[in-house]
């Protein structure tokens, strides 16, 4: 039974994530269309006059938002880490049981058999649901944007780079590696699993991709 109240309470968290994620893309898709300042951008002009382009205050209103968002977003994805960790651990423990039962000559309890589906399925659908990276910047016409790559796309798996040390050189040095080549994605795009191939490739703008991940 503690194992479907950590599946139910796992699945609870992730609905929240995606939700999450909806406001952040928003967010972010407003301060990075054209003319806009971005995630970073300066809101002063080349004088050093507040920029009449943009309306300052809603600008940092949404900035603030999207670094609360980002705080929540990282908490939760913990917190389901743990969760998955103790479902896994669990499981092991009433498959050790199960096989001392059954050499004892006894059945194994309805509620074990729960527990070991609810750990199964928590296996299957959120072992992968792990992003490392989010694509906060990307360029028009470039080869991410050209290959399907979206602003906001959180990343669980480029090529051989999943979860770990050392995030951004690791990325580096695999578009680096796999130049002109197609380098398989996994993205979670508003709580749905995307699988993509971008290939890393020269053009005009700076990079090979065009686009800026930034590590969650």
């Amino acid at each position: 039974m503690v194992a479907t109240n950590l599946k139910a309470e796992t699945m609870k968290l992730m609905e929240k994530r995606s939700g999450i994620e909806v406001e952040m893309n928003v967010i972010i898709e407003r301060l990075c269309q054209p003319g806009g300042p971005g995630l970073s951008g300066n809101l002063v002009d080349s004088e050093g006059f507040p920029r009449t382009d943009i309306d300052i205050p809603t600008v940092r209103a949404d900035r603030h938002r999207l670094a609360e968002l980002r705080n929540d977003h990282k908490d939760i994805t913990e917190k389901m880490s743990q969760n998955i960790e103790l479902l896994h651990s669990a499981k092991h423990t009433i498959a050790t049981s199960s096989v001392k039962d059954s050499g004892a000559g006894m059945s194994v309890s309805l509620d074990n058999s729960v527990a070991i589906d609810a750990s199964s399925a928590v296996d299957a659908n959120f072992d992968i649901g792990r992003p490392f990276a989010i694509v906060d910047e990307i360029t028009e016409l470039s080869p991410a944007a050209e290959d399907g790559l979206q602003l906001g796309d959180q990343i669980l798996k480029f090529g051989n780079v999943e979860r770990g040390e050392n995030l951004l050189q690791r990325l580096a040095a695999e578009a680096q590696q796999k130049q002109g080549e197609a380098v398989p994605l996994v993205v979670s795009r508003q709580g749905s699993l995307i699988n993509l191939t971008v290939t890393p490739r020269t053009w005009s703008g700076r990079g090979l991709l065009g686009c800026h991940f930034r590590i969650l």
